[in-house]
């Protein structure tokens, strides 16, 4: 039997999700096993199952903390000391940016199109979703209705979606993302 190969540091739960979050969005959860993770990070698959008992919780894991970034994104917003249009701006190109600066998240939050972990990514985007609909109620000139909301919310959604899979950066399309944030903003001034 080989001895334990000595690692430079501590395996941690960020480090796996982080090994994960890439192999899964190059080949896709169900290409993607417990094993290769560990292989990609040069650790033995049981020190995977330390941290996680499945993929699955992996993958739990790794959505709840993507859409709690997310949701501080907006509370960022929300709490910064703007009048309400400049404020509703700011959250909508925050949902921008958030998507274009961390790309691989988003891809797993929003588009990763797999029947087996649908079931882990309802209740992080439900609750994200709420708290978008309700910044967008309260920073309104007028009444939004729910098909408003969601129309915005699928705007910014296939925006984010287009450059997503693209090299270009936040950085490089920001007079696009503004251009576009303008757009919506007339429809719900």
């Amino acid at each position: 039997m080989a001895p334990r190969k000595s690692v430079e540091q501590e395996l941690t739960k960020g480090m796996i999700m982080k090994a994960a979050r890439e192999l899964f969005t190059k080949k896709g959860y169900q290409q993607v096993s417990m094993r290769q993770i560990a292989a990609a990070l040069g650790y033995s698959h049981g020190s995977i199952y330390y941290h996680f008992k499945n993929k699955a919780e992996l993958f739990f894991a790794m959505i709840e903390t993507d859409f709690k970034l997310l949701d501080q994104w907006l509370d960022d917003v929300m709490n910064q000391e703007l009048d309400p249009k400049s404020k509703l701006r700011e959250v909508l190109l925050a949902f921008i940016r958030f998507g274009l600066s961390h790309k691989s998240q988003y891809e797993i939050m929003f588009l990763l199109a797999d029947e087996e972990v649908k079931c882990y990514v309802n209740k992080g985007p439900n609750e994200s979703y709420e708290k978008f609909a309700r910044s967008l109620i309260e920073l309104s000139r007028r009444e939004i209705t729910i098909g408003e909301t969601w129309s915005v919310f699928l705007s910014l959604h296939g925006f984010v979606s287009h450059y997503c899979r693209s090299e270009e950066t936040y950085e490089e399309v920001e007079v696009l993302a503004h251009s576009h944030v303008n757009f919506i903003l007339k429809s719900i001034s």
